[in-house]
C-alpha cells in the first residue's frame, strides 16, 4: 500500500528538487550557468508549493510529489521521474500511479478545476493530459551554415506597427487555441508581454527584430531577445509569410535564428511552442531542437483518479 505524508519545511524537498530540475536542463543540453540559473527561476517561484512524501508499505519514503494550490488550477511539479532508492520497475510505476491519483484527490478537495503538469522527461502516466505547451533548445558547437537564396536585414521603425498588431493577434491565437488562457485574458496577456519585453520598439537594447528575405522580397520575421541566460537567446518568434510555408523557408527561418544567435556570442537557442501546433513540433524536432520542458493539463471534471 502507497502512503502519503504533507511536508512542512522546504528543506525537506527543495534542494533535491532543484538538482534534479539541474540534471533534467543538462541532458538536454542546456549547460553550466544556464541550467543553473533556469533552476533558480522555477526556484523563486516554490515557496507557496506543497509537497509531499510518497510512502511505501514500510512508511520508507519513495519520491517527492509537489502538488501547489493556487486559485485557478493545482500543478503537480514532477521534472523526471528518478529517485534515490529505485525500486522494482513495476512497484516504482504503481506508487507513481498511487501519487498521481492521490495528486488528483487532493487538488479536488481543495476546489481546482485542473491539474497542470510540467515534465522534464516523457510520462507514459500524463499521456493523456493535451499538451499546453514545450519549451525546445539547440545547442550549437560550431557556426551555423548560412541557409541558400534566404537572409535577413533589421526592421524598420516604420515596419513595427504592423508586425506588433500581428504578433500579438498570433500570441493571443496561440494561447487560446492551446487551452491555456480565455480569448479575453489572452488578449490582455499579449498586449501587456509585448509591451514590456520591447519597450522601445526596434530599438529595445538585446533584441533583434529582422526580416526574412528571398530574392529581396519581404518571406517572415524574426524576433530574438539574447542574453536571455548566460550564452542563450530566446527566439520569441521566426514567421514565414502563409504564401512561402511548404518551400523550405521554414527551415532556413530556424538557420537564420541560429546564425544571428552565434554572431552575436550566444551558444543556444531557446523558445517555447503552444500545444496544439503539431506542423512546427515536427519542424522543430527535425531540425534538432530538443524539448527542455513540457506543460501538460487535464481537467479534475474528467474524473478525479484517472
Amino acid at each position: 500500500m502507497t502512503d502519503f505524508a504533507l511536508l512542512a519545511a522546504a528543506c525537506d524537498w527543495q534542494p533535491g528538487y532543484r538538482q534534479r530540475l539541474i540534471e533534467a536542463y543538462r541532458a538536454t543540453g542546456l549547460e553550466g550557468p544556464a541550467a543553473d540559473e533556469l533552476a533558480a527561476t522555477t526556484m523563486e517561484h516554490s515557496g507557496g508549493w506543497r509537497a509531499a512524501a510518497v510512502l511505501d508499505e514500510d512508511g520508507r519514503r519513495i519520491a517527492p510529489g509537489r502538488p501547489r494550490p493556487d486559485r485557478a488550477a493545482r500543478q503537480l511539479h514532477r521534472p523526471d521521474r528518478r529517485t534515490v532508492d529505485r525500486p522494482r520497475h513495476d512497484a516504482q510505476d504503481s506508487h507513481r500511479r498511487a501519487a498521481h491519483a492521490w495528486a488528483r484527490r487532493w487538488c479536488a478537495e481543495r476546489g481546482a478545476g485542473q491539474v497542470v503538469v510540467r515534465l522534464a522527461a516523457p510520462d507514459e502516466i500524463f499521456a493523456h493530459y493535451p499538451v499546453r505547451g514545450q519549451t525546445r533548445i539547440k545547442a550549437m558547437t560550431a557556426p551555423p551554415t548560412p541557409p541558400a537564396g534566404v537572409t535577413y536585414r533589421p526592421m524598420t521603425a516604420a515596419e513595427y506597427p504592423a508586425w506588433l498588431a500581428a504578433g500579438e493577434q498570433r500570441y493571443l491565437a496561440d494561447m487560446v487555441r492551446a487551452g491555456s488562457h480565455t480569448p479575453e485574458q489572452a488578449s490582455k496577456k499579449a498586449e501587456e508581454d509585448y509591451r514590456t519585453l520591447l519597450p522601445q520598439g526596434v530599438a529595445t537594447p538585446d533584441n533583434t527584430l529582422l526580416v526574412l528575405q528571398a530574392d529581396g522580397e519581404p518571406i517572415g520575421t524574426g524576433w530574438l531577445r539574447h542574453g536571455h541566460l548566460p550564452e542563450v537567446t530566446y527566439g520569441y518568434s521566426l514567421v514565414v509569410h502563409p504564401q512561402f510555408r511548404g518551400r523550405g523557408p521554414g527551415r532556413a527561418a530556424m538557420a537564420i535564428g541560429e546564425q544571428v544567435t552565434w554572431d552575436v556570442g550566444d551558444r543556444v537557442v531557446r523558445f517555447n511552442v503552444f500545444g496544439g501546433n503539431e506542423v512546427a513540433m515536427s519542424l522543430y524536432t527535425a531540425v534538432g531542437y530538443r524539448v527542455v520542458e513540457e506543460t501538460r493539463s487535464r481537467g479534475l471534471a474528467a474524473g478525479v483518479d484517472g
